[in-house]
């Protein structure tokens, strides 16, 4: 699995970056026929408070799967974001259908 972790229009932080990987890697042990993950950062002024956004996009077999949240921190963001991207896979998982 190919993991690309972008920071939009904000300065790059290891440790972020170190703890979505972490966060990544457990999911690509129980799914590991996912091919690329495709990882978004960014800042948005948000007057409720909150304005940390994260967004994944994983490639796999068929159509891409899509998850992003908005929390008040990063971690937090992160979390959720692969929360719902292990939702969706354990729905393809019983959609997939194995060749006999």
């Amino acid at each position: 699995m190919e993991i690309k972790i972008q920071f939009v229009k904000m300065p790059t932080d290891d440790k972020l970056e170190a703890f979505t990987l972490k966060k990544l890697k457990r999911l690509s042990k129980k799914y590991d026929w996912i091919i690329n993950v495709d990882v978004f950062l960014k800042e948005e002024k948000d007057p409720k408070g909150k304005g940390k956004v994260c967004e994944m996009q994983l490639s796999l077999y068929g159509p891409r799967i899509f998850a992003g949240s908005n929390k008040e921190s990063f971690e937090a963001a992160i979390s959720e974001t692969i929360n719902d991207l292990e939702k969706q896979l354990k729905r393809r998982k019983k959609e997939m259908k194995p060749y006999s």
